[in-house]
C-alpha cells in the first residue's frame, strides 16, 4: 500500500479497482468518462447517485455507514475512454472542506486489497474536488492523486468536464464570449487588449521626440529570427518572423527546472492557457488534459522528479492550425505538491521548430520568489498574422493552472 501525494501517479495492479473517499461527513462521491479531449461524451458518461451505472463505471453507496465509491473495469471501458476522474463534495449543502480531511482508498475490487490511498493536503474553502483519476498510458492503466479544489460545487466540476448542468443557465451562453470577435470588422479595437505598444511610435513628429527616438525601436522591439536564436530577458519581445515571412508551422516550446537541492525531487507541471481577442479563456492545456484546439495544442506529458538534462515538459503548437480566434497563449508552470519556486533551479522555456529540432527563442529564469505559479512567456498573433514571444517570468500564488487563468489573462 502507497501512500501517494499531490500529482504522484502509480501503475494499477488491478483490472478491476474501486476508489472509496471517507470523511469525517458525509461525502457525495461521482465519477466522469472522458476522452482524449479531456470532456465526457454525453452527461451519461457522468456517474453518480442518480444515475449509478455506466460503460465500466459504477456507483456503489456506502448507505450512510461506509464511504461511497466509483467501481472501474478498465476492461469494460468504451473505446476513446481514456480518463475517469473520481470527485467528491460534501453532502450537506454549502459546507466546505475547511477543518475536513477526505482520504481515498483505491482497492483491488475483487480482493478488496489496498493498492494506494490518497489525501489532498491545505483544504479550505472548496466545495468540491477532483479527489484521484484513472488514467491509460501507453496502454498500461494508472492511478494519480490530483486533489484540485473547486469552489462552485459539483456543479463546477461537472461543467468544466463537458456535462449540462440544469442549475446553471447562465453558464451556456457564456461561450458566446467567442462571437464578439465574429464581427471583427473594426481589428484596431481589440488589438490594445493584446499589445499596447504599437501605439506609441506614431506621434513623432515633434523634433524632441525624434530625439528620443532610439528608445522607440526598444518598446516596439521587431527583433526577429533572421539572425538565428534569440535569447530573451524578462518583458523582451521577438517576432516570429524570418525571411520576411511569418513563422506559421509547428512549434515546440520546452520547459525544464532543476531542483535547487541536490538529491530533491520537485514536481512542477507546465501548462499553456489560450484566449481569444477579448482576453477570454478558451481552454487550458495541462497533465490531466494533453490535447485541446482540435490537437493543435498537445501536450507531452507529467514530469514527476525534474532530475534529467533537457526539456522536462514540452507544449507542441500547430500555429497554422490553430482556430481563427485563438490569438494569446500564456505558458505556465505551477508546483501542484506546494513547493516554491524559490526550490528550483535553472527554470527556462525555449521556443522550437518542431520540424528540425533547432531552438529559436529562449527564456532563462534568473529570480525566484516563494510562490507556487511562474508565467513563463506568452505567445500573441498580431493582426498582420505574425506571432510574437514575450518573455514574462511573473510569480503567481497558485498550485494549479485553474488558478492562473485570471492572473495570465490580465497579463496579455
Amino acid at each position: 500500500m502507497t501512500a501517494m501525494t499531490p500529482g504522484s501517479n502509480l501503475p494499477l495492479t488491478a483490472p478491476r479497482v474501486a476508489v472509496d473517499v471517507a470523511a469525517p461527513v458525509r461525502l457525495d462521491v461521482s465519477g466522469l468518462l472522458l476522452g482524449a479531449n479531456g470532456k465526457v461524451r454525453s452527461d451519461d458518461d457522468f456517474i453518480f447517485y442518480n444515475q449509478p451505472a455506466g460503460p465500466g463505471v459504477t456507483y456503489r453507496s456506502g448507505g450512510g455507514a461506509a464511504p461511497d465509491a466509483i467501481l472501474v473495469d478498465t476492461g469494460g471501458l468504451p473505446a476513446g475512454i481514456e480518463r475517469i476522474v473520481v470527485t467528491a463534495s460534501p453532502d450537506a449543502a454549502g459546507q466546505t472542506f475547511q477543518g475536513i480531511e477526505p482520504t481515498a482508498t483505491v482497492r483491488d475490487a475483487d480482493s478488496g486489497a489496498v493498492i494506494a490511498t490518497f489525501t489532498p493536503p491545505r483544504l479550505a474553502g472548496e466545495t468540491a474536488l477532483v479527489v484521484v483519476e484513472i488514467y491509460q498510458r501507453n496502454g498500461a492503466w494508472k492511478v494519480r492523486a490530483v486533489g484540485q479544489g473547486y469552489a462552485n460545487g459539483l456543479a463546477g466540476i461537472a461543467t468544466d468536464f463537458g456535462v449540462s448542468v440544469d442549475e446553471e443557465p447562465a453558464a451556456a451562453p457564456a461561450p458566446a464570449a467567442p462571437v464578439a470577435p465574429a464581427p471583427p470588422a473594426p481589428p484596431a479595437q481589440t488589438l490594445p487588449s493584446f499589445t499596447p505598444p504599437p501605439m506609441p511610435p506614431a506621434p513623432p513628429a515633434d523634433p524632441r521626440v525624434a530625439a528620443a527616438a532610439p528608445a522607440a525601436p526598444a518598446a516596439t522591439g521587431k527583433i526577429n529570427l533572421d539572425k538565428g536564436r534569440v535569447s530573451l530577458q524578462k518583458n523582451q519581445t521577438v517576432s516570429l518572423v524570418k525571411g520576411g515571412r511569418p513563422l506559421l508551422s509547428q512549434v515546440k516550446m520546452g520547459l525544464g527546472w532543476e531542483p535547487a537541492y541536490r538529491g530533491k525531487d520537485i514536481d512542477l507541471d507546465a501548462s499553456v492557457i489560450a484566449y481569444g481577442p477579448q482576453r477570454n479563456h478558451l481552454d487550458s492545456c495541462y497533465f490531466g488534459k494533453l490535447t485541446i484546439l482540435g490537437g493543435s495544442v498537445r501536450h507531452s506529458g507529467d514530469n514527476l522528479t525534474g532530475e534529467g538534462a533537457g526539456d522536462d515538459e514540452v507544449i507542441t503548437v500547430d500555429l497554422g492550425r490553430l482556430p481563427a480566434d485563438a490569438t494569446g497563449l500564456v505558458f505556465t508552470v505551477n508546483s501542484f505538491s506546494g513547493q516554491k519556486f524559490t526550490e528550483v533551479a535553472k527554470a527556462y522555456c525555449r521556443l522550437m521548430d518542431a520540424a528540425t529540432g533547432e531552438e529559436l527563442v529562449r527564456f532563462d529564469l534568473t529570480s525566484a520568489e516563494p510562490q507556487t505559479g511562474v508565467m513563463m512567456a506568452k505567445l500573441i498573433k498580431q493582426f498582420s498574422g505574425e506571432w510574437e514571444m514575450t518573455a514574462m517570468g511573473e510569480f503567481v500564488k497558485s498550485r494549479t493552472v485553474r488558478g492562473m487563468v485570471k492572473p495570465a489573462a490580465q497579463a496579455l
